[in-house]
């Protein structure tokens, strides 16, 4: 079953905890954020551009699918491990699947994990989630902020990432209240509930099976 969540509560616990810093000699946490009024303040327009999908494939592919996941989430692991490498191999990379990455964040580790991720850019975003899923279990098995923030900096590292610009993003405030906002703002909409969820042209699903993904990819294409 997948993890359940309500939005009100998702970012309210990603306020209590905020952004964080790294500093030479270690991690250090800073005060909470209010991220929870930035998000109600927030416009969805003003935010999509902060923070925008990240997405693979190409931008006229007849099928668009958005997946809705958390990096915390051990469900949307195994979907990355067992599910979307063929979903690349035979659908997004022949051109027939736009596929967008929408991160959810239950926690501020997902948060930090995001942060992460963006810190590369679109050209990197992918390779680092990758990693970021096949290593999950390792880097959140300090089980406190301090060490599973050392974590994700060296898998920032280990990515090809400038020290230094690591650092910046992990202590982006601003880029870390966008992105909770952006994520309440799509989340809505689309009225997600739980991870992974996918929106296919529109109609949402829930975690499956590379099967019965190739079912209903290839019931939309022959339409």
């Amino acid at each position: 079953m997948s993890k359940t969540f309500f939005i009100a509560g998702a970012v309210a616990l990603v306020a209590a905890g905020g952004a964080f810093w790294m500093s030479r000699s270690g991690p250090a946490l800073p005060p909470a954020l209010s991220v929870a009024a930035e998000a109600q303040e927030a416009t969805a327009s003003s935010e999509a551009a902060l923070v925008p999908d990240m997405v693979m494939g190409q931008a006229e592919a007849p099928v668009e699918v958005i997946e809705y996941a958390s990096f915390t989430c051990p469900h949307c692991a195994h979907f990355h491990d067992t599910v979307l490498d063929d979903l690349k191999k035979n659908y997004i990379d022949t051109g027939k699947v736009r596929f967008v990455y929408r991160e959810v964040y239950f926690d501020k580790f997902g948060l930090w994990a995001g942060m992460v991720a963006r810190c590369g850019g679109p050209e990197k975003y992918f390779g680092i989630s990758d990693m970021l899923y096949d290593t999950q279990k390792d880097w959140l098995a300090p089980g406190e902020a301090a060490g599973i923030a050392d974590n994700l900096r060296k898998i920032g590292l280990k990515a090809g990432l400038d020290a230094d610009k690591v650092d910046a993003c992990m202590k982006d405030n601003d880029m870390a209240k966008a992105m909770v906002a952006t994520y309440q703002a799509n989340a809505t909409k689309d009225e997600i509930n739980s991870t992974p969820s996918f929106v296919i042209d529109g109609q949402k699903y829930s975690n499956m099976s590379y099967e019965d993904f190739a079912k209903i990819l290839d019931e939309k294409l022959a339409n």
